[in-house]
C-alpha cells in the first residue's frame, strides 16, 4: 500500500508568498522585494536571552524550542481546548504536565490546522521548511516525521546559537535585559569577540511599578547591582542611572518600557518621594503607585537625554488578564490581551521637555492600530525626537504590516519610522519576521509605483532604508559619557553608518 505521506508533494515557500495577488503589482513588487532579500538583519527590540547565546549550547528538544514557550502557538491550541499541561507549560507549584517531548510535539502537529491564515503559521513554515528542513506539512499523521527531522538538526554542530547568527545574517542583535541584570553574559560575549553583535537592553519596568508583588526586594536588587543602599527617592533615581550607564559602558542602544498607560506627567520631586518612602513601608495605594509610573518614564526620557539611550515605549498591553492562570502558570502563557490606548495628552508632558532635545530617540509602538493615523503619524510627523516603531505583537502580522503603511505614511513618511523591528523571544524565527516585513513593504511601495506616485528607482532606496538603513540610524550609538552631553548628528545622517 502506497504511504500518503510519501506521495504528497514536497513542502515548500512560495516564492510569490505575501507579494500583491494582482498581476500588475506582483512583478514590481518582485524587484522591490530582490533589493531587500539578501540584506543584514538589524535585531534591536527582541527578547532573546543573552544566556542562550552565551551558553552557545546546542538546543534542546523540538518541544522545548518551538511548543512550550511560544505564547502566540499555545494561546491558539488553549483557545480551543487542548490544556496548558499538555502542551508542557510548567505549574508554579511544580504540579504534572505533560513531560515527554514527542507528547507535546504531536499535540501541536495534530491541531497544525488552527493556524490557518495566521501570522503564526507563516513564521512556522518559514522555520520548519527553510530552517530545519522539514518536508511534509504538519498534522498528527506526519508529527513524528517531522520530530526527528528536526531533532537531527539540532543536533548538528552549525546548528549552536551563535553560527545560526551567522546563517540568519544577524548583523546586530539586543537581548531585554532587566535593570539589575549583571550582564555577565554579555560580558562573556564580548570577551570573545560578539559584543559589538550581541547588546544588552535597559528594561526597568518591574521596578517603575511601586505597587507591584516583589517591588521592594527589586529595589534592593537595584541597589546592591549599583553598589549602594537604596532608602530614598533620590538613591532610587541615583540607582537607576548608574545602571543605565553600566548598560552602555557594555553595548546598549536602548531602554524598553511595556507600561499599560502611556501617561509621562511628572510629579514634584518631593511628591514622588512621599510615594516611594510609602511603597518601601508597603502602603501606597493604585492611584499614588500610578502617578509614580507616570513620572518615571518621564525620568527615564530625562535620563536619555543625558546618556543617550534610545527609548522604546510600548503602551497597551494589559498582562495577565485571568489571575487564575497567572496563580498557575506565571505570566507570558498568552494572557496579555490589548487595551485602547491614549497618547497625545498622555506624551505631553514628556514632548514639551524633551520633544527637541538632541539626545532623545523616543520610538513608539501600539497594540491600538486606531491611533496609527490619529495620533501615532502626526506626533513623530513633527517632533523630531519620535520615530515610529513597527507593527508589533497582535498587530505583527501581514495584514497589519500593511494596514500600518497605509495609516502613517501619508503624515510621518517612511523616514519617521525605525523601518522593520522585531519583537520575538522565538529565535528560530527572526529571519521569517525579517522576510515577512520586507514582502509587506515590497508590496505596499510595488503598489505606488505603478499607481506612479513613486517612481522604481525609489521604491528600491526606500525598502532598503525601511530593510536595513532605517534600523541602523534609529539604534545608531550616542557618543555620550557620564557627566557631559555630547551633540549628536542630526536624526537620519547616521543611516549608513554601522552599528
Amino acid at each position: 500500500m502506497t504511504d500518503p505521506a510519501a506521495a504528497a508533494p514536497r513542502w515548500a515557500l512560495h516564492p510569490d508568498r505575501a507579494l500583491p495577488a494582482d498581476p500588475v503589482t506582483r512583478p514590481v513588487a518582485r524587484t522591490i522585494l530582490e533589493a531587500t532579500q539578501h540584506l543584514p538583519v538589524v535585531s534591536m527590540h527582541g527578547h532573546v536571552d543573552a544566556g542562550l547565546l552565551a551558553r552557545d549550547e546546542p538546543f534542546g528538544d523540538p518541544a522545548s524550542l518551538l511548543v512550550v514557550p511560544d505564547h502566540y502557538l499555545v494561546r491558539m491550541l488553549v483557545s480551543q481546548g487542548v490544556p496548558h499541561d499538555a502542551l508542557g507549560v510548567p505549574r508554579r507549584d511544580g504540579g504534572p504536565v505533560e513531560t515527554d517531548p514527542r507528547e507535546i510535539w504531536r499535540a501541536f502537529a495534530s491541531h497544525w490546522h488552527l493556524f490557518r491564515g495566521t501570522p503564526t503559521r507563516f513564521w512556522l513554515e518559514h522555520v520548519l521548511i527553510d530552517v530545519l528542513g522539514v518536508e511534509q506539512r504538519l498534522s498528527a499523521r506526519t508529527a513524528d516525521a517531522a520530530y526527528d527531522t528536526i531533532a537531527a538538526r539540532l543536533a548538528e554542530p552549525d546548528f549552536r546559537p551563535l553560527a545560526l547568527l551567522d546563517r540568519f545574517g544577524i548583523e546586530i542583535i539586543a537581548t531585554t535585559d532587566p535593570a539589575w541584570a549583571s550582564l555577565d553574559d554579555h560580558a562573556d560575549l564580548a570577551s570573545r569577540g560578539w559584543g559589538e553583535r550581541v547588546v544588552p537592553t535597559f528594561r526597568p519596568d518591574a521596578l517603575l511599578h511601586p505597587d507591584r508583588a516583589g517591588w521592594a526586594q527589586d529595589v534592593a536588587l537595584l541597589g546592591e547591582r549599583a553598589g549602594t543602599s537604596i532608602g530614598s527617592y533620590r538613591e532610587f533615581v541615583a540607582a537607576l542611572e548608574a545602571r543605565r550607564w553600566a548598560f552602555v559602558e557594555a553595548g546598549a542602544r536602548a531602554t524598553d518600557h511595556g507600561h499599560v498607560l502611556a501617561d509621562t506627567t511628572p510629579m514634584d520631586e518631593v511628591d514622588a518621594a512621599a510615594v516611594f518612602a510609602a511603597a518601601l513601608r508597603g502602603d501606597v495605594d493604585a492611584a499614588a503607585a500610578q502617578a509614580f509610573s507616570a513620572h518615571m518614564l518621564f525620568e527615564m526620557a530625562r535620563m536619555s537625554t543625558q546618556d543617550g539611550l534610545v527609548m522604546q515605549l510600548h503602551p497597551g498591553s494589559l498582562r495577565d488578564h485571568d489571575p487564575r492562570v497567572l496563580a498557575q502558570r506565571g505570566p507570558d502563557v498568552g494572557y496579555d490581551i490589548p487595551v485602547a490606548t491614549e497618547y497625545v495628552r498622555a506624551l505631553r508632558p514628556l514632548l514639551n521637555a524633551f520633544g527637541h532635545h538632541p539626545n532623545l530617540r523616543l520610538v513608539l509602538f501600539t497594540l491600538d492600530e486606531d491611533t496609527f493615523s490619529r495620533e501615532l503619524a502626526p506626533l513623530a510627523g513633527v517632533y523630531p525626537t519620535v520615530r515610529l516603531g513597527a507593527p508589533w505583537w497582535f498587530l505583527d502580522t501581514p495584514d497589519g504590516m500593511r494596514r500600518f503603511r497605509e495609516a502613517v505614511t501619508d503624515t510621518a513618511g517612511f523616514a519617521n519610522t525605525t523601518g522593520f523591528v522585531d519583537d520575538t523571544r522565538a529565535f528560530l524565527s527572526i529571519p521569517a519576521r525579517h522576510d515577512l516585513s520586507r514582502r509587506v513593504d515590497a508590496g505596499f511601495l510595488a503598489r505606488l509605483v505603478v499607481e506612479h506616485r513613486l517612481d522604481l528607482d525609489e521604491a528600491i532606496e526606500t525598502a532598503v532604508d525601511l530593510a536595513y538603513g532605517l534600523p541602523r540610524s534609529a539604534y545608531a550609538r550616542r557618543d555620550t559619557a557620564p557627566g557631559r552631553r555630547d551633540d549628536l548628528a542630526p536624526a537620519g545622517s547616521a543611516a549608513r553608518v554601522g552599528p
